[in-house]
């Protein structure tokens, strides 16, 4: 997942943001945590990762709670190696409560594309079943447009 490289322009942000929205759905937190470098540091939400190691461990856990994960990114703004990203999913809890998650990440690279830096704010409304929108991985017709509503 490292390629493409920065600096970043429009078509290379986005083959990067569809990259990890790929990666993060394969739930697989060794497959996601290569795009990450071997000292990346994360802020996700109120907890705070360093590391490899760290980040598939604290995969491991998300995924054990935030069931049938699905995700739907998308480029907001890049500049040289950085990349901001707009992102929902949808899952639900070990109860069988639906959540959707809004959230907004920044990213930073590094010279051979691993991401060194994450930074992610996230927001959580429960759901019904009958409201989900997001099932499974992103068509690849859908590939780099705008498809995520705002509510």
């Amino acid at each position: 997942m490292p390629a493409p490289l920065p600096p970043f322009d429009e078509a290379s942000a986005i083959a990067k943001v569809q990259g990890a929205e790929d990666a993060w759905n394969s739930r697989d937190p060794e497959r996601v945590a290569l795009g990450y470098s071997a000292d990346s540091v994360w802020r996700n939400r109120d907890s705070f990762v360093t590391g490899r190691a760290q980040i598939i461990e604290f995969l491991k856990q998300k995924w054990e709670r935030e069931l049938d994960y699905a995700l739907r990114k998308q480029m907001w703004a890049f500049h040289g190696n950085r990349i901001a990203v707009r992102y929902q999913y949808e899952s639900h809890d070990p109860s069988g409560q639906w959540w959707r998650s809004y959230g907004n990440e920044l990213w930073e690279y590094d010279d051979e594309g691993l991401n060194v830096r994450r930074e992610s704010s996230i927001d959580d409304i429960r759901i019904t079943e009958a409201e989900r929108r997001i099932f499974g991985p992103r068509p690849k017709e859908d590939h780099g447009k705008d498809v995520i509503p705002l509510q």
